[in-house]
């Protein structure tokens, strides 16, 4: 049985709002285009959603026809930004890979910019630990549907979303797969769910997991 953890980014792997809101800012003071300084907490407010819903929501007061093109440069100068100084990163995060990359295939999905999650790899030297990614930013597709593409592409028996937000557990529902609470992130679940209090404890997890889908099978 081919068994897959499919990652979320913001609030489960890495906490980057500081520096996203910084990049914006950077570019928004660059273009001179009106806008006020993009903050910690706007970007916390938007964590999740698609680029377009971001735009319509942090560019309100652009006509609609120029919000993408002021946030694809923002996005632009953040992967850029990002590079270069990171994130913040849960405790424990490489240590964990390098346990479940043992007995599980590990994939990356989220609704962000292209070049993100490629950023984040890179810049930590992740990419060896996981086997594909996928984003809104690749194909406009949201969340749900981009979960099912990974598990239909890598042709897994048996996957889990690990999330922190209620969208993400909505979006592994709507993939059809299990659902991993991270709780440490910046949301809550309404459903009972699998929940992780901290990154590290999800081999624990995962062992108790797979022993009750070996028992169902």
């Amino acid at each position: 049985m081919k068994k897959g953890l499919i990652f979320d980014m913001d609030g489960t792997l890495w906490d980057s709002s500081e520096n996203v809101a910084a990049s914006w800012t950077e570019k928004i003071r660059e273009l001179d285009c009106g806008l006020p300084d993009i903050t910690r907490k706007d970007i916390m407010n938007v964590m999740g959603l698609t680029m377009d819903r971001i735009a319509d929501i942090l560019f309100s007061s652009i006509p609609a026809e120029k919000r993408m093109e002021i946030l694809d440069l923002c996005c632009e100068n953040e992967n850029l930004y990002l590079a270069k100084h990171g994130g913040i990163l849960y405790p424990d995060l490489e240590k964990t890979f390098i346990r479940l990359k043992k007995d599980y295939h590990l994939y990356i999905v989220s609704n962000c910019q292209s070049g993100y999650i490629e950023t984040f790899l890179e810049h930590y030297g992740f990419g060896k630990y996981f086997d594909d990614i996928e984003c809104y930013g690749n194909n406009l597709m949201e969340k749900g549907e981009n979960i099912a593409l990974v598990v239909k592409r890598n042709k897994l028996d048996k996957a889990w979303y690990v999330g922190d937000i209620q969208g993400d557990h909505d979006s592994a529902v709507k993939a059809g797969i299990g659902f991993i609470h991270a709780a440490y992130g910046f949301g809550k679940i309404k459903q009972t769910v699998p929940e992780l209090k901290k990154f590290g404890d999800l081999p624990q997890l995962m062992k108790k997991l797979s022993q009750d889908t070996d028992k169902q099978v």
